[in-house]
């Protein structure tokens, strides 16, 4: 518990560091609480953390103040809002295609303001047409105007960008290729091959199929028809669509509850299974920041599960999110890293004990052997994972989105299943699509099945009344209330075998009080 007290601490000034500033001599008044251990030496545990905690939570606070960028002359960021300038940078990121457009991540080392060249460094958001097309690692000359980002009502685009490293936008400028090939190889080869193998889906499943099956294999969401997108966030998947913390971790999920049916609990195979298809999913995404992070978090739970030692898992997730704060504080403002967080926290509290009623449940009606228990048991497993996360993130979406979904557990029930086949069956088409077409086409016409039925129920779903409310944003205030509530339940889940006694000392102490009344 230490950890997680530290952690907390550490994050809680981060986030107190956004309102007002302390000196860097603060980190030090942590320390006054030490003098106690002069006349209470037996209380040195204590103590020490609540000192501890002092000098990390003044540490947070003097963190971000640090981290707020300023403009010296040679950031790129103190050259926006003027005129026109001249840029050479290097394509940072894959291309993100738009139906409207390109966006394009550049890292900037040069530019002209009046007909002389300087170096700078920065990444600039460039917003570009569709073509010609662009790739990681390209070289480019731009011609336009840095802006700084603007928000807009209660999102802080600026903020958001911020916390991918951009502090300024050129819109629509002059684009020049002057070279290729600049980024990191291995990341470069990530990328090619995810976009060919993008292509080959295209060419094995016909619309919406193909861009559906890119999404969910691939991460890329360019093609989906905006009445498809509509569905999916109508009934709560979305999550399916963007590769994130909830997606993983609902694929590890459906992993662990496979690996487990195939193979019990021996010898972890389950646990491998699931470490494999979490990197491997990520690889295959192109590794982009929120997944990485996802997939670490994601790792920490699964390794505390290999190693026997379940119960490491919060103070784990509690350092690894202290930690990556420590180096990007405006995570914390970022729905990705939110969201990737809540979702661990309910894949590790709220689903084992959903999973662990179901499985008693069907075992005192059924047994514990035979195929169909086994069957009942992985289903729900699966719908314990699937509700689990989704009773921790929902304020969030909702909060970020303004939509909270009735229909989510039913739809992620019925699609769920399908994932895993659209996963394998997508990447296998697509694979051997670039070894022969026709291998492709054949593996396709299973993944256009399996993807034809999750569009299918999707569309149902989306089109009943009730499928969803629309919120609005939500105050943060009945956030915490919320999961105040959960934290609540799961600890009177905790005790349960405790709560009749407990219950019964309180009632005989309100009836004393009220006999002596």
């Amino acid at each position: 518990m230490t950890l997680i007290y530290l952690s907390i601490a550490w994050a809680a000034g981060i986030l107190l560091g956004s309102q007002f500033h302390l000196p860097a001599w603060s980190v030090a008044a942590g320390l006054i609480p030490l003098v106690l251990l002069i006349p209470f030496r037996n209380r040195l545990k204590p103590i020490v953390t609540v000192s501890a905690c002092l000098v990390l939570f003044c540490g947070g606070v003097v963190r971000y103040q640090a981290s707020v960028p300023e403009h010296y002359a040679w950031q790129v960021a103190s050259y926006n809002d003027g005129g026109a300038v001249t840029l050479k940078g290097t394509v940072a990121t894959a291309p993100d295609i738009r139906d409207t457009g390109t966006r394009l991540t550049v890292r900037v080392n040069e530019i002209n303001t009046g007909g002389k060249w300087q170096t700078v460094s920065g990444n600039v958001l460039i917003f570009a047409s569709l073509y010609p097309e662009y790739e990681y690692g390209d070289v480019l000359e731009l011609d336009g105007k840095l802006e700084t980002p603007l928000s807009s009502g209660d999102f802080d685009y600026k903020g958001y960008l911020a916390g991918q490293g951009i502090s300024s936008v050129m819109y629509y400028p002059r684009l020049e290729v002057t070279g290729h090939g600049a980024g990191f190889r291995p990341l470069g080869w990530i990328y090619s091959a995810r976009k060919a193998l993008a292509g080959k889906i295209a060419q094995v499943l016909p619309e919406p199929q193909a861009a559906l099956a890119q999404g969910i294999v691939l991460g890329i969401r360019a093609g989906i028809p905006a009445s498809v997108n509509d569905d999916f966030v109508r009934t709560g998947t979305a999550h399916i669509l963007a590769i994130s913390g909830q997606n993983l971790s609902i694929v590890a999920g459906l992993f662990i509850a496979a690996g487990i049916w195939l193979f019990g609990k021996k010898r972890y195979f389950y646990v491998w299974l699931a470490l494999a298809a979490t990197w491997g999913y990520a690889l295959l995404t192109g590794m982009s920041a929120p997944v990485v992070r996802s997939a670490i978090m994601l790792s920490l739970f699964l390794c505390a599960d290999l190693l026997g030692r379940q119960r490491s898992v919060l103070p784990a997730l509690a350092l690894t999110a202290a930690v990556m704060l420590a180096f990007t504080p405006r995570l914390l403002w970022e729905a990705s890293f939110q969201l990737s967080f809540l979702s661990m926290l309910g894949l590790a509290l709220v689903a084992p004990p959903m999973q662990s009623f179901g499985r008693d449940f069907i075992s005192k009606r059924l047994g514990e052997e035979g195929i169909l228990v086994r069957s009942l048991n992985w289903l729900t497993d699966s719908l314990a994972v699937t509700v689990g996360v989704i009773l921790v993130i929902w304020p969030v979406i909702a909060h970020y989105f303004g939509v909270f979904s009735i229909a989510a557990p039913l739809a992620n029930l019925l699609i769920l299943p399908a994932l895993p086949p659209i996963l394998v069956t997508g990447a296998l088409a697509s694979a051997l699509g670039l070894i022969a077409l026709p291998l492709g086409q054949v593996v396709g016409w299973l993944a256009w099945l399996f993807t034809s039925y999750l569009l299918a129920v999707t569309h149902v779903l989306a089109g009943l009344a009730a499928a969803s409310i629309t919120t609005g944003a939500i105050n943060p205030a009945w956030i915490w209330g919320y999961f105040a509530v959960v934290a609540l339940a799961l600890w009177l889940y905790r005790i349960r075998q405790r709560v009749p006694a407990i219950a019964g000392r309180v009632a005989g102490f309100l009836g004393v009080c009220l006999s002596n009344g």
